[in-house]
């Protein structure tokens, strides 16, 4: 009795030894919230997209490409104490990313009004999926904080695809799953229909011109919930658009076209 007794205990053991090491539950698919970063409202940032990257800009958050830069350009950043957001294009095809011969002709539409770029078919998920996963690894390997996933409102457009807006929150919801499971906080580009269902899925907002279409309110459900707006306008003054961003807790700033170097931020 004692020797049965002793190997039921040692059974007992090894099963509880083997829960603690393999069968807790695995983090859900927008990986544990804790460990990534949250933008709070309020932060300065910088979005510069071409040139020669100035890294000595007063802002908080750095928002840059995620192809164009190596991960020492992020290091370097980090170490002046900014955060630093990854630019991606995922819902257009872009002639000139080394990865754009891995997308299937079926899936590239109309031309999205930029050169050398296309819209896609964001239905296509089976396609698409990996290619942003790959985008996605390439941003998390240099170090980046967050990713700025652009084009996420195709369905608003001529794309050549009979999209929807069902379609749509799909494939954004998608794009944030695949950075949040790579510890990722995720932006939400512009889509301001869509906030109220997509608020929750992501980290903070990026927009541009609200204040130009008198559009800022209803980018008030991501400061409401204590996530970042950040938002540039190009072609109104400051003090056109200062003082409402101000009010709105909006992370403001005036900008040119070709997201350069040069920037007015709101005071």
């Amino acid at each position: 009795m004692r020797s049965r007794s002793a190997l039921l205990l040692l059974l007992v053991l090894l099963l509880l030894a083997g829960c603690a090491d393999g069968g807790a539950p695995a983090p859900d698919d927008r990986g544990p919230k804790s460990a990534r970063w949250q933008p709070k409202p309020g932060l300065t940032w910088q979005w510069q997209l071409s040139g020669t990257l100035d890294p000595a800009v007063d802002a908080e958050v750095y928002d840059i490409d995620g192809f164009d830069h190596p991960a020492s350009a992020v290091a370097d950043l980090h170490r002046r104490g900014r955060k630093v957001i990854c630019y991606l294009s995922t819902g257009a095809w872009e002639d000139f990313r080394p990865d754009a011969g891995e997308f299937p002709e079926s899936v590239l539409g109309r031309g999205n009004g930029w050169k050398g770029e296309r819209w896609l078919d964001i239905r296509r998920t089976d396609a698409l999926e990996p290619l942003m996963a790959r985008r996605m690894d390439l941003c998390r390997e240099k170090g980046f904080d967050a990713v700025e996933p652009d084009n996420m409102d195709g369905y608003r457009n001529r794309t050549g695809f009979p999209l929807t807006a069902a379609d749509q929150l799909r494939y954004n919801r998608l794009i944030a799953r695949l950075a949040h499971g790579r510890g990722l906080a995720v932006g939400l580009k512009n889509d301001l229909d869509q906030i109220p269902e997509l608020v929750d899925d992501f980290d903070f907002a990026v927009n541009e011109q609200c204040a130009q279409y008198e559009e800022c309110a209803e980018l008030t459900p991501f400061i409401t919930a204590g996530k970042a707006v950040f938002h540039v306008e190009y072609e109104l003054a400051t003090r056109d658009f200062c003082p409402g961003a101000r009010e709105l807790r909006l992370s403001s700033m005036l900008k040119k076209y070709d997201l350069g170097v040069w920037r007015e931020p709101c005071a």
